[in-house]
Formats: structure tokens, C-alpha cells, sequence
């Protein structure tokens, strides 16, 4: 049986953590992973492919994460919305397998 695919979005300002954060969510072979720099292309992916998480990245406010999270939450009232505030593939992995066990 193959293992289920998980989609996540993250959102955050700095195009070059982006960069790095669209490499760790893409090598996990069970991961694909999206990464926008504004709240436009975020509502736009989300519009576009259903999303299991949205990880909110450096640069986005408390008040931008707020109203992102109504908005998504809105469209897909299951959808995980988790701030994320960096760290190695590891930490990473790990953080997506708590919020995937604490839903």
C-alpha cells in the first residue's frame, strides 16, 4: 500500500528561507510541498490544491497569521495552521508529525 501523500503549504516573507523551506518539504518522498511569499499566492495555492497544513514562516505578523488562519480555516475547516519558526530537516519532521498526532 503505498503511504499517503501530504500537501503543506508555507507562507512567509523571505524568499530565500522559502527557497530552502520548498527543498525540506519536497524530499520526504510522502511530502509535496508548496512555498509563497505573499497572503495573494497563499489564498491562490490554497484556492488551487487542498492543503493538509499551512506552515506559517518568518516575516509574517501575528495579525497577518490571524487573518490568514480565519481565511484558510474558512475554506478548509480541517486544515492544520502551525507557526513555524525555522530549524534543521529534523525539527522540521518533527514538527509536522506532532501537529499531524495533535489535530
Amino acid at each position: 500500500m503505498e503511504p499517503i501523500q501530504l500537501r503543506i503549504l508555507a507562507v512567509g516573507r523571505n524568499a530565500e528561507i522559502m527557497t530552502v523551506m520548498h527543498r525540506l518539504l519536497n524530499a520526504p518522498d510522502n511530502w509535496t510541498g508548496e512555498t509563497v511569499t505573499t497572503d495573494e499566492a497563499a489564498k491562490a495555492a490554497f484556492k488551487k490544491e487542498a492543503f493538509d497544513i499551512v506552515l506559517v514562516c518568518a516575516g509574517v505578523t501575528p495579525e497577518e497569521e490571524t487573518a490568514l488562519t480565519t481565511w484558510f480555516k474558512q475554506h478548509s475547516p480541517t486544515v492544520i495552521v502551525r507557526r513555524h519558526y525555522g530549524g534543521g530537516s529534523g525539527l522540521l519532521k518533527n514538527e509536522i508529525q506532532f501537529a499531524l498526532e495533535h489535530r
